[in-house]
């Protein structure tokens, strides 16, 4: 036997006091337990004996096991050691709803004459009211969580026993304090309404997040005691700090973001299925609802009622509607493309030093993101390639229809996969002749495209770009909708899809009043100034609610008949993870160290070869495994093909975070890299008065911290969302909550997976494309 071996044997407590410490508490629950569990089997299953059995045992495993022994040696082990006592055990404890069962395990006579005065004490009643309150209990763990992690405070804990098991006694303890709230465990009350839950425990994740960032990206060794303890399997202090602080990130922030996600679920799910009778009188008339029973409720928007429009807006809203303000939008982006084709074509062919190096990759794919989720398709309605597509139309070819067969977003999708795999093998964002071109073809396609086809063929089946944008306007907040359907529905006309004499209708074939979501919006606004009525405004919505329901849709029939579709978006989340990868350090020397040893001269087909896994055959083979897995888990007779299709929508919100994370990290390094770029190409033009005296250069945006921490907050938005749409999309199969949980089961889980993998990528070193310098480390 390995010494190692025998020193983990050796480390397992055979304390009594920990163990009868452990067995008392469970002894008497279980007494209680079979007492209350004939007299109230309801509020008292077999589940919560196992459930607070479970916790006790995690609380033996914390500090009885080898964890405690060498959490002196690692702080890895500390980490984990730390996090059964503050996530996993008081939960478990608290889901055993003990007060009750320990109770009715005391003898009678000592439980009332003993410990009944005591708790029936008015001052304790009050105490343990404030003490429960949602906003005690997370201060008193965040001040604990913290404290503690100060260096001398846990150096302390280490050069002392005593001093150790009273930090662990004060991160239990803290940690019962804030699970309370969220368990709630019988009979105690609630202070706060439920869905504030899911934000209280948002708010502990992005502490829980601040501090593990700092142990993982720290480039010292931040508790001395590690630095003098003898090092196991060769890790040095350093790297063991740095595990120690993904293992408090990554699960640290699941335990958060599951319970959080399951809540929401709930809470939203019976909120939109409840309607109370008692309420329903008071609902219809304060809402305009005519309906005779909750499932006979048809809306009625009264005139009366008003909702924002940002074509409302003063200053804004004028803009938009205007024809010119377009124009503007869209001459400005033309000239900044010319610019990055002549900096391209006739510049420096170094990256770094090139607009078309820097603009491309660096701020426009970042603001393109941003514009996506703070208004919706933004880049679209100021599109430059539409603004030279329009010249195409004055040439007065004969137009012909675009080619039934090709009528769907396949062609699209082909030239986006090809675009992604160009972009790696290539390495478009090091070639700024390549940018040049690229452009330029775009250009030339656009304009030959929409000058033989009518409508906007280009634009809607064709256009990479603009695929790309639309799957991500399904998670935007603002939406191209009418204001009030009774008007469209007196409307004889139709302009907003036909026309009229001074304004063109919607050339994506969008009838307003069908229309639902964002998909194939390019955000034009051609529709509101064709509108007599003036009845389309720019409207909010929640995000990704329009995935939810399968309903018909103007020019995109039902979604889960979308086949195209669904691969879209599947390429659209399965390619950002894959972007993201082939930017770290370790897939990079991965390609290069395979590609050695099959005797290739260079890694391009080795790259090849993991994008067409990442982009075509592990989409596909999760997401199908899903779909099987979600049949045979409750046998719901839904088409395969409808399952995979709207499942696969619901990924979306995950993969927008994680293009945002990617983008975010690529606009905060390169930001003064990019300043520097217009500066050099400014003065090579003669525009000396952008000239930046010596030394004065921008700062970055964030720092690497802060821009791990967002990434983090990102990535957690997008895959809470996406969970939730998955569940709500799980709903309208299955009418009990427990088969909905298991049809949704296997999707949840490729969510999950993905998000690690997000994590994990975030925290590698990345390469700083296009940017002077060839690595950073996050």
């Amino acid at each position: 036997m390995s010494p190692t071996s025998q020193a983990i044997l050796s480390s397992w407590s055979l304390d009594s006091k920990i163990a009868w410490g452990v067995v008392a508490p469970f002894l008497l629950y279980w007494r209680g337990w079979l007492v209350l569990q004939r007299t109230a089997p309801e509020r008292f299953p077999t589940w919560r004996l196992w459930a607070f059995a479970a916790g006790l045992a995690g609380l033996w495993l914390a500090i009885a096991s080898p964890l405690d022994a060498f959490s002196g040696l690692l702080l890895s082990a500390h980490m984990v050691q730390h996090l059964l006592l503050m996530s996993v055990v008081p939960p478990l404890l608290l889901l055993g709803a003990p007060l009750l069962p320990l109770l009715r395990g005391l003898p009678r006579k000592f439980a009332r004459d003993g410990v009944g005065p005591f708790l029936v004490w008015p001052a304790l009643r009050r105490v343990a009211q404030w003490l429960t309150h949602p906003v005690s209990c997370w201060i008193i763990m965040a001040i604990t969580l913290c404290a503690w992690h100060v260096p001398p405070a846990f150096d302390l804990a280490l050069r002392s026993p005593a001093w150790h098991k009273a930090e662990h006694a004060c991160f239990l303890g803290a940690a019962l304090l804030f699970w309370w709230p969220v368990v709630r465990p019988f009979p105690s009350r609630p202070q706060w309404p439920v869905w504030s839950v899911p934000l209280y425990l948002l708010a502990a994740d992005l502490l829980n997040t601040t501090l593990s960032a700092i142990l993982t990206f720290s480039d010292h060794v931040l508790y001395q005691a590690y630095l003098q303890a003898p090092r196991l399997s060769g890790t040095t202090a350093l790297s063991d700090q740095s595990c120690a602080g993904v293992l408090m990130w990554v699960p640290g922030s699941l335990v958060f973001l599951v319970p959080a996600a399951l809540i929401a679920m709930q809470y939203l799910s019976a909120s939109h299925r409840l309607v109370r009778p008692q309420m329903l009188q008071t609902t219809t008339l304060r809402y305009g609802l005519v309906a005779q029973s909750p499932h006979q409720i048809k809306p009625r928007i009264s005139v009366g009622v008003r909702r924002f429009d940002l074509l409302s807006v003063p200053l804004v809203g004028p803009f938009l509607r205007a024809q010119s303000g377009r124009r503007l939008l869209q001459a400005t982006l033309f000239i900044i493309a010319l610019a990055v084709i002549v900096d391209g074509l006739f510049g420096p062919q170094v990256s770094s030093a090139n607009l078309a190096g820097v603009l491309p990759w660096t701020y426009w794919r970042a603001l393109v993101v941003i514009g996506l989720l703070a208004a919706g398709n933004c880049f679209c309605m100021a599109c430059p390639f539409v603004f030279f597509r329009d010249l195409g139309r004055r040439l007065g070819l004969r137009q012909h229809s675009w080619p039934r067969g090709l009528r769907s977003k396949w062609f699209g999708i082909v030239l986006l996969a090809v675009f992604f795999w160009a972009y790696e093998v290539f390495g478009l964002w090091d070639k700024p002749i390549w940018t040049a071109w690229l452009i330029i073809n775009y250009f030339l396609v656009a304009f030959a495209i929409d000058a033989l086809f009518r409508g906007a063929s280009f634009c809607k089946y064709l256009c990479p770009i603009g695929q790309f944008q639309f799957v991500g306007s399904l998670v935007s907040p603002l939406e191209v909708k009418v204001r009030e359907p009774e008007v469209c529905a007196n409307c004889r006309t139709h302009d907003c899809l036909c026309g009229n004499q001074r304004q063109r209708g919607c050339e994506m074939e969008l009838y307003l009043p069908r229309k639902s979501g964002n998909l194939d919006c390019t955000f034009c606004l051609d529709c509101v100034r064709a509108c007599p009525h003036h009845n389309i405004g720019l409207i909010p919505a929640a995000p990704g609610i329009d995935m939810i329901h399968d309903r018909l849709r103007s020019s995109l029939g039902r979604l889960s008949r979308r086949l195209d579709l669904a691969a879209l978006a599947l390429l659209f989340v399965f390619a950002a993870f894959a972007n993201a990868a082939f930017m770290t350090a370790p897939l990079a020397a991965f390609s290069s160290q395979l590609a050695a040893r099959l005797g290739l001269a260079t890694s391009q087909p080795v790259t090849s070869a993991l994008l067409f896994v990442a982009l075509v055959l592990a989409p596909a083979t999760f997401a199908l495994l899903a779909t099987y897995a979600s049949r045979a888990l409750t046998g719901i007779a839904v088409p395969v093909r409808e399952v995979f299709c709207r499942f696969s929508l619901s990924l979306v919100p995950l993969g927008i975070a994680m293009w945002a994370g990617h983008f975010l990290f690529h606009l905060s390094v390169g930001w003064s890299s990019g300043w520097e770029t217009i500066q050099r190409a400014a003065t090579n033009a003669g525009l000396h008065f952008l000239e930046l005296r010596d030394g004065e250069f921008p700062l970055p945006l964030l720092g690497s911290h802060a821009t791990q921490i967002m990434q983090t907050i990102l990535l957690d938005a997008g895959v809470l969302l996406a969970l939730y749409l998955g569940w709500r999309v799980s709903l309208t199969y299955a009418t009990r909550p427990r088969d909905a949980l298991r049809f949704f089961a296997s999707w949840a889980g490729l969510a999950t997976m993905l998000y690690v993998v997000g994590i994990w990528i975030f925290l590698q070193p990345m390469e700083m494309r296009g940017l002077a310098g060839p690595i950073m480390s996050p």
